[in-house]
């Protein structure tokens, strides 16, 4: 089978301005969101990679009409789908499909569908997700790899409490009350770029939600209507651009940041010595930054928490920043058991790691690293390996770089416009 594989030769100089695009995780809901109406659906700034394309295509093999307005615009008519026809190959192949669970009993009652797939980055369970539809009185049959589930009837009046802050199960819950003519309160629930992507989109359709402390209260309606949305840009990919430009030293300015988005881990940042300029765009609360080298910077301990705090997805980038700085950080992940497998390449490469346990480990530096023949590992530590192979000395090897496609669209291209000896060669 053909694969695809980068080739970095490390410590070039990095110079020039490199652009954000649309946000990934928050385009899996607002396309799931096309499912609770009739009526077309116009979504924008799409971001052209692997997972999305995925999504469109799932939705495609279920009879929704899809017409490409421009590059990265859409129009999406779900009006005669028929959930039996669902791909569910597709459904295997990546986390985000989760969201169609939500969208699909609202409007048809029942469903039945594999559990979703995604990046290897340990236990994800879709327990939060199985706990809240069961706490809506739905029926749940869970067999070998297939989950259906059933709701009798619309709820009236129900609030529920989720196990965890959970930004798919947050935004299941929202897709589904959104066609319920009762009112679901959701607590404990997330309240990150996704989630608040969505809600602007079913308020756009005529959803009622009030928003509290963690906390979502919906009325939805029976009939929903159509709506017309830019998505907006990628906090997770700008975290990385800001973090590879720290970890390189380059002199590079990152376009188009959600701002509000990423308020902690810039503070981290800064306040470990890191150089940011900001300079305003047209659309509000969108901005570039400017990242200038550094002569020294101090960590001690980067843990990932829900928003506001440092994104899951961010860690692998800080563990790699953290090589580069004088010495221990603790780098700590309480979710994923398997979020610090990246540091495992990160010690091939010559970085002084200490594992305490799977959600903790100490890296000490600064460290010469040195280029090493790798797996891509899941999205993020691919994308982190990338930007170790960046100032490594010699030439590294990222095989398997589907998994990296699947949430930064060309990223070779781009980091190529800054300076970067990177190549995508086919390999068997």
């Amino acid at each position: 089978m053909e694969k695809e594989k980068f080739i970095i030769q490390g410590r070039q100089k990095l110079k020039g301005e490199i652009e954000v695009g649309g946000a990934k995780n928050a385009t899996f809901s607002v396309l799931a969101a096309s499912i609770l109406t009739k009526e077309d659906v116009i979504i924008d700034n799409l971001p052209l990679i692997e997972d999305i394309l995925r999504m469109i295509e799932i939705l495609e093999g279920m009879g929704a009409k899809v017409e490409w307005l421009s590059k990265r615009k859409i129009k999406i008519n779900t009006k005669d789908i028929d959930p039996q026809k669902i791909d569910k190959k597709k459904i295997l192949k990546f986390r985000g499909s989760v969201l169609l669970f939500g969208p699909l009993l609202a409007r048809f009652s029942k469903i039945s569908l594999p559990k979703p797939g995604g990046c290897v980055i340990g236990v994800r369970p879709i327990d939060t997700h199985l706990d809240a539809f069961s706490d809506l009185d739905m029926k749940i049959d869970e067999t070998e790899g297939e989950i259906k589930i059933e709701t009798d009837g619309r709820v009236k009046r129900k609030t529920i409490i989720l196990n965890e802050i959970s930004v798919t199960t947050t935004e299941n819950v929202l897709l589904f009350a959104a066609l319920n003519e009762g009112t679901i309160t959701v607590k404990m629930a997330d309240m990150d770029y996704p989630s608040e992507e969505l809600i602007k989109v079913l308020r756009k359709m005529g959803v009622k939600i009030e928003v509290g402390f963690h906390e979502y209260r919906i009325t939805g309606k029976k009939d929903l209507n159509g709506f017309e949305h830019k998505m907006m840009y990628d906090p997770i990919e700008a975290g990385t651009y800001i973090i590879l430009a720290a970890v390189t030293k380059g002199d590079i300015v990152i376009k188009n940041i959600e701002l509000r988005y990423l308020y902690f881990p810039l503070k981290i940042l800064k306040k470990a010595g890191l150089t940011i300029k900001f300079f305003k765009q047209e659309e509000d609360g969108v901005v570039s930054a400017k990242i200038s080298p550094w002569d020294k910077l101090e960590l001690s301990r980067i843990q990932s928490m829900p928003y506001p705090g440092i994104p899951s997805d961010l860690l692998p980038l800080f563990g790699v920043l953290a090589s580069q700085i004088s010495g221990a950080t603790v780098i700590h992940d309480p979710l994923y058991d398997g979020r610090l497998e990246y540091l495992k390449g990160l010690r091939s490469m010559g970085v002084d790691i200490f594992f305490s346990d799977p959600h903790r480990a100490i890296v000490s530096g600064p460290s010469q690293l040195y280029g090493a023949d790798l797996g891509a590992f899941d999205l993020r530590a691919g994308a982190s390996l990338i930007t170790a192979g960046l100032i490594a000395k010699g030439e590294t090897i990222i095989r398997d770089i589907y998994q990296v496609d699947r949430g930064y669209e060309e990223i070779d291209k781009k980091l190529k416009k800054l300076g970067a000896d990177i190549k995508r060669v086919k390999y068997e």
